[in-house]
Formats: structure tokens, C-alpha cells, sequence
């Protein structure tokens, strides 16, 4: 039986790559973003979808559960980043990341969980090592991904009776486009590839991830 997973987030430089990885590996996607998701080998293309508004969501979730019935998975990969620091920036960019960050995956995880609840399934966070210890500017995007990593956790604990299990994998600098041309000088061999990040997700998916749930995986490559 074809494994079926939504991924949010999917018109961005990971989530493209997870969509293909997961492509490959014979799953039925479901790519969601505000953007445009044209990924042409998707099963269902849901672009233009707020993932932060809950009726937006829910017009998702029909659109889902009419194309596959079920859900075996869900990548919360949808997130933003801004660098400022505490006293020269404004307390806007707090709201504005928790809302890219902490809002578009709790409301997406509420809006999917009944097609999850029908068969079990994984939901897997992307977080961010940096909310281990926020560096000089980087304090309203740590408290995000900590929100994102506190959410993860208590996922797994209200749904382990369900089967459902809630990981987080928390890479470092991502090796993408946009990336590379913020930081031209860095050693782009030491980040993480997309690809890399997107076989981890593919484990945490898969089957033999069955025992793991609350965990956050660091996925730091050499940084």
C-alpha cells in the first residue's frame, strides 16, 4: 500500500528536496505552501494555503482527505528567520517569527491530526540547533525553534496512545541558494545539505523509527 505524507513548507529549498526524496522513496505527497509548490511529480499541489490560518487549513485537510483518504505522515518544514538584536529591533519580529515558526506548525498538526488519528502515522518538526543557546541576534528566531522543540515534545507525549509519534530534527546552517549568497566568504562543505536533512526526515518517517517519539535530533553537519 502507497505510504501518503503532507509537506509544509514545500515551494522552499528544503522542502523541495524532501518532496523529491520522498518521491523517491514511493510515497504519495501532499505539498503545501503559501507560495507556489509546483513540484510536478506531488500526488496533490496546495498552493496559496496560509498554514498559520486555521480555515485555510482545514480547506487543506478536506482537499487531503478526499485525494488520499489518510495521512502515514506529516514534515512541518514552513518557518522564517531574522537576524536583529534585542534592543535595536523591535519586539514585531518576536510575533512574526513565532507566527512563521510556532503557529504554522501547531495549526497545521491540529488540522491534519484526525487523518493522522486513522491509521497512526509520524509527524516530523523542523527545528534548529540554534535554540539550544540564542547567539548575539539571533534571540526572537532561538525563542521560536524552542517554542517549536517544546511543542514537539508535548505532541509526543498527548498522542503516544494514538501511534502517533513527534520528532524534531534541529540542523545548523543549511547549504541552500539563499544561503550562500548571505554568507559568500563561509565554508559551504562544513553546513548541511538539503539532501542530507531530507534522509533523516525519511528515517523518522519510516517504519524502523517506530520506538522514537519526543525526541530532537541534532543535525549539525561540521558547524
Amino acid at each position: 500500500m502507497t505510504r501518503t505524507v503532507a509537506v509544509t513548507g514545500a515551494a522552499g529549498a528544503l522542502g523541495r528536496t524532501v518532496v523529491a526524496h520522498l518521491r523517491a522513496a514511493g510515497w504519495s505527497v501532499a505539498a503545501i505552501d503559501l507560495g507556489d509548490p509546483a513540484h510536478s511529480d506531488a500526488a496533490l499541489v496546495l498552493g496559496g494555503i496560509d498554514l498559520a490560518d486555521e480555515a485555510a487549513m482545514a480547506t487543506a485537510a478536506t482537499r487531503i482527505a478526499e485525494r488520499f483518504g489518510q495521512l502515514d505522515g506529516l514534515v512541518n518544514i514552513a518557518g522564517g528567520f531574522a537576524w536583529e538584536t534585542v534592543v535595536d529591533g523591535s519586539p514585531a519580529t518576536w510575533d512574526r517569527l513565532y507566527h512563521m515558526n510556532v503557529r504554522t506548525t501547531l495549526v497545521a498538526t491540529r488540522a491534519l491530526l484526525p487523518l493522522l488519528r486513522a491509521g497512526g502515522g509520524a509527524v516530523v518538526n523542523i527545528g534548529a540547533a540554534a535554540a539550544a543557546k540564542a547567539a548575539a541576534g539571533m534571540g526572537a528566531y532561538a525563542a521560536a525553534k524552542s517554542g517549536v522543540a517544546r511543542l514537539t515534545e508535548a505532541l509526543a507525549e498527548e498522542w503516544k496512545d494514538e501511534r502517533i509519534r513527534v520528532n524534531a530534527i534541529l540542523p545548523s546552517m543549511i547549504d541552500t541558494p539563499a544561503n550562500r549568497r548571505d554568507m559568500p566568504d563561509a565554508d559551504f562543505s562544513r553546513w548541511v545539505r538539503t539532501e542530507e536533512l531530507a534522509a533523516v526526515v525519511a528515517f523518522l518517517l519510516s517504519p524502523a523509527a517506530a520506538p522514537i517519539t519526543g525526541a530532537l535530533i541534532p543535525v549539525t553537519g561540521r558547524v
